[in-house]
């Protein structure tokens, strides 16, 4: 089998994989760079393709990337003074009253 061949996965992990770089594309990552990191989750999530040669089941994997979520968030604020945070908020505040003038009309 070549390098890059997509044939021993299942269409959930294709969908996963079109899912993981659509999310990078949005936040500025080039289309090819984005495919590579999305194929490499898939990779660590599920082992490779799950698809087997012949017959038998595949394996379920504990999907360890999906449980990620949430834990990584939360450094850079975390890293800045509370005046800076308290800045921010009132800054965001102001912000959600103006849009909420707007979108009552």
């Amino acid at each position: 089998m070549p390098r890059g061949d997509k044939s021993k996965y299942t269409d959930k992990q294709e969908r996963k994989a079109d899912h993981i770089a659509e999310g990078y594309e949005k936040r500025g990552v080039s289309e090819k760079e984005a495919e590579r990191r999305a194929w490499a989750t898939v990779n660590k999530d599920d082992a490779g393709g799950k698809k087997e040669g012949g017959s038998g089941r595949g394996k379920h994997t504990g999907n360890p990337a999906a449980h990620k979520g949430g834990r990584t968030g939360g450094k850079a604020s975390a890293s800045r003074s509370a005046a800076d945070r308290s800045a921010s908020a009132r800054k965001a505040a102001a912000t959600r009253k103006r849009n909420a003038e707007h979108a009552h009309h």
